[in-house]
């Protein structure tokens, strides 16, 4: 799924997150409900595992993106006669790819809970 996609699902699904518990906060008050308390600690929970998840896949997309940075500059200098040298246009263009893959990665994780419970808080009699 692009970026531009998953960032406005993101963005269409986190009003609706927000909108329903603070409201469901302010219903409660002082005296939350088991099932208020429930949905509080289900937040701050997948809100430290979606970022967790999120640093983790993007650590892991920025590892491999310089080892493939890494490896036409080996090639060169191990095989000078075998392979061209990498140019700064295309070392540019690769980084920009690189960037935009590891947010990404970084997206997936927040983007799936948000809309996950955009659709459960969203439906009637939660």
């Amino acid at each position: 799924m692009s970026l531009a996609v998953q960032s406005f699902e993101l963005g269409a699904a986190v009003p609706q997150v927000i909108g329903h518990r603070v409201a469901r906060m302010a219903l409660a008050g002082l005296s939350p409900s088991t099932r208020d308390r429930r949905e509080l600690h289900r937040m701050g929970v997948e809100k430290v595992a979606a970022s967790v998840e999120a640093w983790n896949g993007m650590a892991w997309q920025a590892f491999t993106a310089y080892q493939r940075w890494a490896w036409p500059f080996m090639q060169f200098l191990w095989f000078p006669w075998a392979a061209s040298a990498p140019t700064m246009r295309s070392a540019s263009r690769y980084w920009g790819d690189a960037a935009l893959s590891i947010l990404g990665k970084g997206m997936v994780p927040i983007r799936r809970r948000a809309v996950a419970n955009a659709k459960r808080l969203g439906r009637t009699g939660r």
